[in-house]
């Protein structure tokens, strides 16, 4: 490479290093949204500063629903389309098992009751059957409920939806 070449190379890495410098000098006028640099305290602060009252704390307890209740008046039809979210992992027939367990007689059974999956040992540690009512504790939140659960599933937020699909795995016989 000659001179003149290794000239031009230099002078156009030069140039875009000064194009990029002005860029990003005229970003910061543009943009710029910290404080101080000479600027008085007023001019320190953005947006708009609104006031609100504070709310009184509420003297009445939160309303507790019976997971009872709500299961007694469950829609086992409705749990059906609420399991569409468990058949990813979980399939309906004896010994089928996926990721996780099969769901055929699962209310009432062992937790650690089905042969030849590996369990995680977690869930013994809680519950030894899979009553209604640790179904739905576990299927609120699996990983607060047994802690080191192999199960990834997030939870079911709805109690009306974890008693409407306890009530249709009920019915799996």
């Amino acid at each position: 490479m000659d001179q003149m070449t290794f000239t031009k190379v230099i002078g156009g890495f030069c140039g875009a290093l000064l194009v990029y410098l002005l860029g990003v000098w005229a970003a910061e006028v543009l943009y710029h949204v910290g404080g101080g640099h000479g600027h008085g305290d007023d001019h320190a602060k953005s947006g708009y500063e609104i006031e609100v009252a504070i709310a009184e704390e509420a003297t009445e307890e939160e309303e507790v629903v019976d997971f009872a209740t709500i299961y007694a008046s469950a829609d086992a039809a409705k749990g059906e389309k609420v399991f569409g979210k468990c058949k990813a992992c979980h399939k309906l027939g004896d010994g089928e098992n996926g990721t996780g367990p099969h769901m055929y007689q699962v209310v009432g059974r062992a937790v650690d009751g089905v042969a030849g999956y590996g369990y995680s040992g977690a869930l013994s540690a809680v519950a030894d059957v899979w009553s209604p009512e640790n179904l739905n504790g576990f299927l609120e939140n699996p990983k607060k409920y047994a802690p080191g659960t192999k199960m990834g599933f997030a939870g079911l937020k709805k109690i009306e939806d974890r008693a409407n699909v306890i009530a249709y795995l009920a019915t799996i016989n």
